[in-house]
């Protein structure tokens, strides 16, 4: 029938020896003298063997405590990497980030990463999603920042950058050409009626290319040259281009990029993001 090791009592026996002594083990264990003794007496009875020698007054190990110490001490690291691994992490802060889609890359995977570096303990909880959603999320309190793309830019909130909107599709401009013109969005995208609006008034007829919920194949449509979308300019998906005039496409007038940041969030965590966001973001309205 098997039998366990206490890992308690290896764990006493482990500070008798680096201390020397049962009082300086009772001391880093937290434990009585009585305790460890009899911890160690326990594991000498279970074992068969005499674990320490008292030399000079000092516990020396035995050639069998000198065998266990070395398992021992395998054993403690495996003990405590286990625990360290599966308990949940604490932070010493939390904050709730909302970015749209579209305006993700560059810059936030970068503020993350440096904001990591310097707060360790702390953690930023980033919610990708399309800027109508993230209102409703700040309006619900279910984020402490938002980053939006709006047009035009809303009243009372911080607007970190002007950007164009450009027309995006194949590199060989395919459907660019078509007329009706095909069109690539989601049913939730903002820029849609922003689009919409623009061909209507430059006479332009033009039909849906594109049913369905995933930004991936909206952008697989629009490189595949099977229709054309809209985006900020500088976030052109990869495998697309910017089109426009060659194309007989109207502008699309320009998108705000805005931050909504009610001041509740508080501590030096809170303040990094602040300037990271308005830095990273704020930079393009200063080109």
């Amino acid at each position: 029938m098997s039998r366990n090791l206490d890992t308690s009592a290896l764990r006493a026996v482990l500070a008798v020896a680096d201390s020397g002594g049962v009082t300086r083990a009772a001391g880093i264990l937290n434990l009585t003298q009585s305790a460890v003794s009899m911890q160690i007496r326990r594991l000498e009875e279970a074992l068969g063997v005499q674990l320490f020698i008292r030399a000079a007054r000092k516990m020396v190990p035995s050639p069998e405590g000198e065998k266990l110490i070395s398992y021992a001490r395998r054993i403690m690291l495996l003990n405590d990497e286990v625990l360290m691994r599966l308990a949940p992490e604490t932070f010493d802060a939390e904050l709730r980030l909302g970015v749209p889609y579209d305006i993700v890359a560059p810059q936030i995977p970068t503020i993350l990463r440096d904001l990591s570096i310097g707060y360790p303990k702390m953690r930023i909880n980033l919610v990708s999603s399309y800027s109508r959603t993230l209102k409703e999320g700040y309006a619900a309190g279910e984020f402490d920042m938002i980053l939006t793309t709006e047009f035009p830019a809303p009243e009372g909130v911080e607007v970190l950058s002007k950007r164009p909107l450009v027309w995006i599709g194949s590199p060989d401009l395919r459907a660019a050409r078509d007329r009706p013109l095909r069109l690539a969005f989601k049913e939730t995208c903002f820029f849609r009626p922003v689009a919409h609006a623009a061909l209507d008034a430059a006479g332009i007829p033009w039909e849906n290319a594109f049913d369905g919920d995933s930004e991936t194949v909206v952008e697989a449509t629009v490189a595949a040259g099977l229709g054309v979308s809209v985006r900020i300019e500088g976030q052109v998906a990869a495998g697309c281009v910017a089109i426009g005039a060659q194309a007989g496409l109207p502008d699309l007038g320009h998108s705000y990029i805005c931050l909504y940041d009610s001041g509740q969030a508080k501590g030096d965590l809170a303040d990094a993001l602040r300037s990271a966001l308005q830095a990273g973001y704020g930079a393009v309205a200063r080109q």
